[in-house]
């Protein structure tokens, strides 16, 4: 075909042609030089000036979702400890950042008031103790003579029945008074005795109360945990913690941080797939590390404002190496689908809920955007459940380069070569 357009340029350099042929000769030469500029030869022009589009092939795979929530590591449970008791601070037996154990001492707190109070109880409890013996002996008094009166006029209450003339009515009468007058008080003794025991139960429940109180004294750790925070030192006074005052100084901060939570807000699309008790992944980026957790409750109602449902996740942490207050990405696994049709998600424009578009390159090697629908989805791939088949080119990365209608140059590529 170059020999035809060199044919064209010889007729114009001819001089001595005339015109009516020269005039034929260019039309022939017309129809010649169309034929040089044919479709095939400007489509590969085209395709050697055509923007390169990274493009990769729609495959099928198994495709696992994951929900990933960052949190904040929290105390499994913190308090701040205050004392029950007002009192100084006689001795404080941890510190910043001290382990304790359940039912370890914290600080010792010096009441003198309170134990004078427990000197006048025991002897309270004391005398209590010697007026039940006492009306205990004075009712075993009473009933003796009451024994001997009662027993004096029932004799002569006989004689009198078998032998009036030797007993006159008037003795008969007056042993059947002093026989009353025994029997009552054998009556007022046993009311002495049971009032005496009463004040014993109450001198004793007494002691008790103020042994108990004392007892607060020494201030001890309601849980396994760390020292966070100390408040107060020694020397310090102490108020009693027990009135509704929020100002109130607390001896110290407790934490319980060999095992730590993370409350993670759900989505309501994902609450179907949250179980207590089951095992889901958390990344400490700060220790790279991976471990592993346990949904331990959630509220199981959805929060009308951010449609989300508290969910915790909690997490043994046996050598303190994570730090309350670190953050940590959950990864809690949602649903699998097996030989799904997946193209990566870069590769995606998502317009709403489950749907998206593309741009395909087709078969000659023009831009095609089509919709599509969409399934699960995971850090890296979209399942496809509409719109592509497999094998299809989807335009990989930047798409807004590229419009429909338009020639490219289709390089196949992987996603870990783009990045």
């Amino acid at each position: 075909m170059p020999n035809l357009c060199d044919f064209t340029r010889t007729l114009h350099k001819s001089r001595g042609m005339s015109r009516a042929r020269l005039f034929t000769a260019l039309l022939v030469a017309a129809g010649l030089l169309s034929g040089c500029g044919s479709t095939g030869k400007a489509t590969g022009d085209s395709l050697l000036n055509a923007p390169t589009a990274a493009v990769v092939k729609v495959q099928r795979r198994d495709l696992s979702s994951q929900l990933s929530i960052s949190s904040e590591f929290q105390p499994y449970q913190e308090v701040n400890v205050y004392a029950k008791v007002s009192g100084y601070i006689q001795k404080l037996d941890v510190n910043w950042g001290t382990h304790v154990k359940q039912g370890q001492s914290l600080a010792v707190l010096e009441i003198p008031e309170l134990q004078q109070q427990l000197q006048q109880d025991e002897a309270s409890v004391r005398k209590s103790e010697q007026d039940v013996a006492r009306a205990n002996e004075e009712l075993n008094r009473s009933e003796s003579a009451y024994k001997v009166t009662h027993l004096t006029y029932a004799r002569m209450a006989d004689v009198q029945k078998s032998r009036p003339e030797l007993v006159a009515q008037e003795e008969v009468d007056v042993a059947q008074g002093k026989d009353l007058e025994a029997s009552a008080g054998v009556s007022a003794a046993k009311d002495s005795v049971a009032g005496s025991e009463q004040e014993f139960i109450a001198s004793k429940a007494a002691l008790e109360k103020d042994r108990s109180m004392y007892a607060y004294s020494r201030i001890t750790a309601p849980f396994e945990g760390v020292v966070t925070e100390i408040d107060a030192y020694t020397g310090a006074l102490l108020p009693a913690g027990t009135s509704s005052n929020k100002g109130d100084q607390a001896l110290c901060h407790l934490s319980q941080n060999n095992l730590l939570r993370l409350v993670i807000p759900v989505p309501e699309r994902a609450v179907a797939e949250v179980h207590v008790g089951e095992d889901i992944t958390v990344r400490v980026s700060t220790l790279n590390k991976t471990l592993v957790g346990k949904i331990s409750l959630f509220s199981d109602q959805i929060d009308p404002e951010t449609r989300t449902m508290h969910t915790e996740v909690t997490v043994p942490n046996p050598t303190y190496e994570i730090v309350p207050g670190m953050y940590a990405t959950v990864q809690i696994p949602l649903h699998t689908v097996q030989n799904a049709l997946t193209v990566p998600v870069q590769a995606v424009q998502t317009s709403g809920e489950m749907r998206g578009s593309v741009l395909v390159v087709g078969g000659d090697n023009r831009i095609e955007k089509r919709d599509v629908s969409l399934g699960i989805e995971n850090a890296a791939d979209v399942e496809i459940l509409s719109g592509l088949s497999d094998n299809d080119r989807v335009v990989f990365g930047e798409q807004s380069q590229f419009k429909p209608g338009e020639l490219v140059n289709s390089k196949v590529v992987t996603p870990s070569e783009v990045e």
